[in-house]
Parts: C-alpha cells; structure tokens; sequence
C-alpha cells in the first residue's frame, strides 16, 4: 500500500490501523530550534477525539500522543519526528459480523479486490481514525506559521444553511457548541437535525468552510502543485469527503468576469 505520505518540504507519513496497537506518523521537515507547547498539541487532539458528545461516534479515547524522537528539552532538533497515539477502546468483536459481508459506501469491498485480504474491524486504514495523526502534524505546523491564522467551521448540515458570511461571523464561537458552527442559533437547529436524523437510524452530510488569513503572496507553484490543487489533494483524502471548493467555487458560474475577480491591494 502506497500513498501514506503528504508534502514535500514539511513531509506527513502515516502508519497503524483504527483497530490495531496504535496510529502515528513521521513528520519530515520540521524545522530546528522551536520551542514546542505540547499542551497545545494535545488540545488539538481533544478537539478531534470522539465520543464528545451524542452526535459524534461514541467510542471512547483518549488520543494521547507520544513522542519518540525529534524532540529534546521541549524544542525540535531538525530530525524526523516520531509519534504514535495508542488505541484503547477498539472493541474489535463488534465487527466480527462484518467478516464476510461488505459494508456500503465503505472501502471493504475494495480492499478484498485489490489485496485480496483485509482488515474487517472497522476498516483498518481506511477508517477516519487516521486523521488523528494529521491533527498532530497539523498542531505543530501552526507554531511556525509566523500569524497565519486558520478558521474552520461547519456551514451547514443536510438543507441547514449557515447564511451569515464569515466576515459576519464571530468565529471564535466555533467551539461553543457541539456542532461547531460559529452561529448560537443555526448551531442549534443543525444539532436538533442531526439527532432527529439519528433516531431514523440514518446520516446525514454537511459542509466545512474554511477561512485562511494573513496568507503570504507565492505559496505554491504554478502548475501540478498550485496551493489550491494541493489543499484539494488534502481535503478530498479525507474520508466521505466528495467535494472541494475554493474561492467562489462553483457559485463563480454565476457571474460575469467582470464581477469574478479578486480585489487587487498591494
């Protein structure tokens, strides 16, 4: 299985299984000489953790990371950074009726096909679990970002729509509420939905907005590596992720050039 590596200068390679020992990474890249706020890489990992609340998959972890190597005395030392994050709580036997059956819109059948064997408790690396090992090298990566500040927030879920733009939204209440939706009031009917939706024994999708500020002018290259073709390699990885949109996405369809450009300032 190839594949279980992004980036080129600051390099993520996952490894482990949401039903095995553990999950983790090597992160390639990073720097020397920064002092690193494990707290708040650990908060990251809490902000992702399931079994939150009653809306989230409810198995219980604690997603601790451990470090190995990379790290002495609180700062990076320029070598590869090694951690893992043990699972704890993968009750493997719930799966155990699934060891001859597929699931829909999961990657069992696949995996048969194309290995010929495969990993029946809880879709091995194909599970959402493998994210958390993003989250960590995403929470180091933002210590040297030099204020480039990141905002993601849920703007809707099935046909509830956040209809506020961001710059109308006070987005430091994102975390105030289970669905994290920055907006009190959508907030609540999003999480009335979900848990209606639930009691049917069904799902429902939603969508992720993300505001990026303070972007410096020439991130990426022109060609095969854009920053929008690789932010789209990133998203669409993502399990049960079937869409990117940047800028006006598909909205820009809509409008003359004339209108469909972006505001030059120096």
């Amino acid at each position: 299985m190839a594949g279980n590596t992004f980036g080129t200068l600051f390099k993520l390679t996952t490894f482990g299984e949401s039903h095995g020992k553990a999950i983790g990474g090597v992160l390639d890249g990073c720097p020397s000489g920064i002092t690193l706020d494990m707290d708040a890489i650990q908060q990251e990992l809490d902000r992702r953790k399931p079994g939150q609340s009653a809306i989230v998959t409810q198995r219980k972890e604690p997603d601790t990371v451990v470090f190995y190597s990379g790290i002495f005395e609180g700062r990076t030392t320029g070598t590869p950074i090694g951690f893992a994050i043990y699972n704890t709580n993968q009750k493997s036997k719930d799966y155990s009726h699934i060891k001859d059956s597929y699931r829909p819109s999961h990657a069992d059948y696949v995996y048969d096909k194309k290995y010929g064997f495969r990993d029946y408790r809880g879709g091995g690396r194909s599970s959402a679990r493998e994210t958390a090992s993003r989250v960590v090298a995403g929470a180091i990566a933002k210590q040297f970002l030099n204020g480039i500040r990141i905002n993601a927030f849920v703007s809707q879920v099935g046909s509830i729509r956040l209809e506020k733009g961001y710059t109308d939204l006070d987005l430091n209440l994102t975390e105030s509420n289970v669905v994290r939706c920055p907006d009190p009031d959508t907030a609540a009917r999003m999480e009335s939905y979900i848990k209606e939706i639930r009691k049917e024994g069904d799902t429902v999708g939603g969508i992720i907005s993300c505001v990026i500020k303070n972007v410096p002018v020439g991130l990426g290259e022109p060609v095969f590596d854009k920053l929008h073709a690789d932010l789209g390699k990133a998203m669409l990885s993502i399990n049960a992720v079937k869409g990117f949109e940047y800028g006006s996405g598909f909205e820009g369809v809509k409008m003359k050039g004339s209108v469909h450009n972006d505001q030059f300032k120096a």
